[in-house]
């Protein structure tokens, strides 16, 4: 796990690289607050994924469509957006507030609030009022539909400390698949 942690601290740190990824005008705090926010995800670990495999499902992560080649810059920011938000209002549940370190789990959501205060300057100038559907269309509906099968597979699970887990690995694993994406677009 240790390994798994220190690849995708690496993949961030170069996808978040100076200069800015997006072609907008991010902080060198953006980049400070999306590394610290993988690694509190790992902190964020209270089980052995070795107890919850039985709890463990393809989400079906629409990969493909996130990092294809096909994604203009509006799309691609608005894609990193919708993840960024979903996430945030994943970990903004209640339930989610009895299943982590609350500790944690506030510099996490603090983290991820500014990464989306960031996000939302970019949106504004990448994005003209003909682009306001890109949030309902094609890779950014495909992330809403994917952290809706997430919020579903939780309820199904009763929120259980193992869904828990399994969710936090997914959303590691999804956040830091957005490094191609970045980089496509540095």
């Amino acid at each position: 796990m240790a390994f798994v942690l220190s690849l995708l601290m690496a993949l961030v740190l170069v996808s978040y690289g100076p200069g800015g990824s997006l072609g907008c005008d991010l902080s060198q705090n953006h980049v400070l607050i999306g590394r610290k926010n993988l690694r509190l995800l790992g902190q964020m670990r209270r089980l052995s994924p070795r107890l919850c495999l039985q709890d463990r499902k393809d989400f079906a992560f629409p990969q493909e469509m996130v990092e294809g080649g096909q994604l203009q810059e509006a799309q691609a920011i608005s894609v990193l957006h919708e993840m960024l938000q979903q996430s945030f209002n994943l970990f903004h549940t209640e339930r989610s507030s009895a299943a982590w370190n609350t500790t944690l789990l506030e510099q996490l959501r603090t983290g991820l609030h500014q990464q989306l205060d960031d996000l939302d300057a970019c949106l504004g100038q990448v994005m003209g009022e003909e682009d306001s559907a890109l949030g309902r269309t094609g890779p950014t509906l495909a992330v809403k539909r994917y952290f809706q099968g997430i919020h579903v597979y939780l309820k199904e699970k009763e929120y259980s400390d193992c869904a828990w887990e399994t969710v936090r690995v997914e959303i590691m694993r999804s956040l830091s698949s957005s490094v191609s994406l970045q980089e496509r677009l540095r």
